[in-house]
């Protein structure tokens, strides 16, 4: 591990690449707790247009997986010790229980009970003390419902427009049209937004996707729009770059059928509420230490 890494458990530059040993090391380092955060996520959470006769069953089952690894370097970056974690999407399970591992008390809102009820059974076996808090329902409703909380941190990885098909729920965003999508979309941003305290971070992972013809639907960018528009600034970009995965099976007809780029990598969008002046003043400088004793279970 070099000088900076023992700093910073990584590197805080702008391109975090999840394909490096390190990172792979800590990533099982993470797994091996016990997270399974596909639990819940049944098989018709697929790619839109998915073609499951020519790329198997195996792969069409498989479903997006957030790494324990970002989550990690986001919380003891950008949120204070102990703080309170806002996820307004929580989907799996991992954000919830690495935040609970790492002793920051999280609250996700997910529209599937049964990805709800699947996280809280695998935190019943993996969380110490501080179990994160699951709610079942619309963040467009339950966020109005937590009238009297303010949280530390907003962190999410939203749907994705229609990339994956999450439910038939009302209340939905993967499965409406682009403009409804980003009405609510709006929404959910703006009443996350109020409950964030000010002078504190706003984190959403998020990709940009295609619509019909080929084109960009420019997500990334109207994810940045509607944050300044409720009040939070752009502050930081990263690059996650992603594990290659299926995408050499894929690139062929990809490529040549309308010269599409292969994407291995996501946006991670870093937005500040308040007056950036008192970043230094609330967050002390970050040394990393593998011996501090509520840590000390959890890191190699």
């Amino acid at each position: 591990m070099g000088m900076i890494e023992q700093k910073f458990i990584v590197s805080p530059f702008s391109i975090l690449d999840t394909k490096q040993g390190y990172w792979q090391n800590r990533k099982r380092f993470w797994l091996n707790k016990g997270i399974r955060s596909e639990i819940g996520r049944d098989a018709a959470c697929l790619p839109s247009g998915f073609d499951e006769t020519k790329y198997g069953k195996k792969m069409s089952q498989s479903t997006s997986i957030f790494d324990p690894v970002l989550c990690e370097l986001m919380y003891k970056w950008f949120c204070i010790d102990n703080g309170k974690i806002l996820d307004p999407f929580a989907g799996g399970s991992v954000r919830g229980i690495v935040a609970s591992l790492l002793d920051y008390n999280y609250t996700g809102i997910d529209l599937s009970k049964t990805q709800i009820n699947a996280n809280i059974e695998q935190t019943k076996t993996i969380c110490k003390d501080t179990a994160p808090i699951y709610i079942n329902g619309d963040s467009n409703i339950e966020l109005d419902n937590l009238e009297n909380e303010k949280y530390d941190l907003i962190f999410s990885c939203p749907p994705y427009f229609n990339l994956e098909v999450y439910s038939n729920e009302n209340g939905e965003l993967s499965a409406m049209n682009y403009n409804n999508f980003l009405i609510a979309y709006n929404n959910i941003i703006k009443k996350s937004l109020t409950k964030l305290k000010n002078n504190s971070f706003a984190i959403f992972v998020v990709g940009d996707v295609r619509d019909k013809q080929g084109f960009y639907v420019n997500f990334v960018e109207d994810t940045v729009k509607l944050f300044e528009k409720n009040g939070a600034k752009k502050y930081n970009e990263l690059i996650l770059v992603n594990a290659i995965g299926s995408l050499p099976i894929r690139i062929t007809k990809q490529f040549n059928g309308g010269r599409k780029i292969g994407k291995m990598h996501q946006n991670i969008l870093v937005f500040y509420k308040g007056d950036p002046k008192n970043i230094k003043n609330k967050f002390d400088a970050f040394i990393y230490k593998t011996q501090q004793t509520s840590l000390s279970d959890y890191y190699e």
